[in-house]
Formats: structure tokens, C-alpha cells, sequence
């Protein structure tokens, strides 16, 4: 009779139960985590866009607004950024569109043959690139001031003695007297600048008809001026005549 087989048998048998112990106690050590709830991602993103709304900063807001609503619709996140995001997305268009009108406009005031001179440019919208017409308006010490036309390219306008530009302002038609300077650059200056930045100044787009030289072509000219400044538009003092 072995006497050491039933030592080995109890032996073994609690190193079954041992490791059926382990096996459990893992096994509930475990569990909480698996039983745990996940992270609420649209709670946390709801908290930036809290913060991006309180800090003005409407452009992130908007797109944090819109993800949490598209990817949490039913969530608590999304039914409070619905009660803001409409308000908050309608101004950051307006002020996008603002800025941007804004930005088609260049100011500078600069020395120039005769003296200084003070210019507010605009290009065209339409055409766009290389066929871009530029629209100036321009105070300058010893010229006075002048609203003009240049055309950047090797031709000018056609435009024989006094022409007349058919133009609209916010659609509303009307016309503009002008003339292509006998020095030969390629222009058309405006013969009512007063008039013309009058109404400049209260129309938010403008097109004129012209014909360019470059084989008498006919382009209606597009600008978005509803961006202009005028206190951008410097002025400039008249020079002294000498004696």
C-alpha cells in the first residue's frame, strides 16, 4: 500500500479548488470594470463647447456644436447646444461674411509723382485671376480726387472723348460718365467721383458694362463693395503752392 497516493491525491485536489478560487476572484475583480458605464464623450465635448461659446470663439463653437448634435442626437448634450447653436451659427456667417467683404478692400497712402496720395482698391469678383479689373479711388495732394478704373493688362478701355458706363447699384440701374486719360494709361476716370462714392458708400454690389481694348471685348465688371470703410480711405493735405 502506497502511502504517499492519498497525500498526493488530497494535494492535488486543493490545488484544483486553489486555482478555482483564483479563477473566481479574478473573475469578480474584473467585473466592476466590465459593469462599469462607458465615458460620456457628449458630456465631455459639451463642456468644450461651453467654454468655446463663453470665450467668443463662435467658428469652433459652431463645429463642436454640430458634432455633438450629429453624433449624440439624443443625448442631454445635444438638446442644450440646440437651444444655442442656431443664435451663435447665424452671427459667425454674418461676421464671416463682414470680414470677408472687409478683406476685398486694400488701403494705403503712399509718396507719388507730385506728391502723396491716399487710395482705396477693390478688384473685381467677376471676371477673376489675371482678368481682374481694379477700381481706385484716390486722394492725392496735388491731384485732388479722382474715382477710377485700371485695368492692369496691356490695353485699356474703349472709350472715345466722354463715354458712358452702364452700371447697377444693388440692381438698381443707372449710369456713369467717364473718360480714359489723354496720358494713355490704361484707365477710365469717373467725371462725378463725388456722385459715384456717394452711392458706392450705400450699395453693397456694383457692375458696369465696358469694352476692353483687347479686341473690343464687352465684360460686365462685378464688385462687392459693401465692405468699404471710409474711415480707412485717408485723407490727405492739399500741398502748398510755392512761391
Amino acid at each position: 500500500m502506497n502511502l504517499l497516493r492519498p497525500a498526493f491525491a488530497g494535494t492535488a485536489f486543493c490545488t484544483v479548488l486553489a486555482m478555482a478560487a483564483c479563477s473566481q476572484s479574478g473573475e469578480q475583480a474584473q467585473a466592476p470594470q466590465q459593469g462599469q458605464a462607458p465615458v460620456d464623450a457628449s458630456a465631455q465635448k459639451l463642456d468644450t463647447y461651453r467654454q468655446l461659446v463663453r470665450i467668443g470663439n463662435d467658428e469652433m463653437a459652431v463645429t463642436m456644436g454640430k458634432e455633438i448634435v450629429s453624433r449624440y442626437p439624443d443625448s442631454a448634450a445635444a438638446k442644450e447646444v440646440q437651444q444655442s447653436l442656431p443664435t451663435i451659427e447665424k452671427r459667425y456667417t454674418e461676421n464671416s461674411e463682414k470680414n470677408r467683404l472687409a478683406g476685398l478692400w486694400l488701403y494705403q497712402v503712399s509718396p507719388m509723382e507730385g506728391g502723396t496720395q491716399s487710395t482705396a482698391t477693390i478688384y473685381t469678383s467677376q471676371p477673376s485671376g489675371e482678368e481682374r479689373v481694379r477700381l481706385v479711388l484716390r486722394r492725392h495732394t496735388d491731384w485732388g480726387q479722382n474715382a477710377f478704373l485700371f485695368n492692369g493688362g496691356p490695353h485699356g478701355f474703349v472709350c472715345k472723348g466722354v463715354c458712358s458706363i452702364k452700371a447697377t447699384f444693388d440692381g438698381k440701374p443707372g449710369t456713369i460718365s467717364a473718360f480714359a486719360p489723354t496720358t494713355g494709361e490704361p484707365a477710365l476716370l469717373f467725371k462725378d467721383d463725388k456722385g459715384f462714392i456717394a452711392q458706392l458708400e450705400k450699395a453693397k454690389k456694383i457692375t458696369m458694362d465696358v469694352t476692353l481694348q483687347d479686341g473690343e471685348k464687352k465684360v460686365t465688371l462685378v464688385y462687392e463693395v459693401g465692405g468699404f470703410d471710409p474711415a480707412k480711405w485717408q485723407p490727405v493735405n492739399k500741398q502748398a503752392k510755392k512761391k
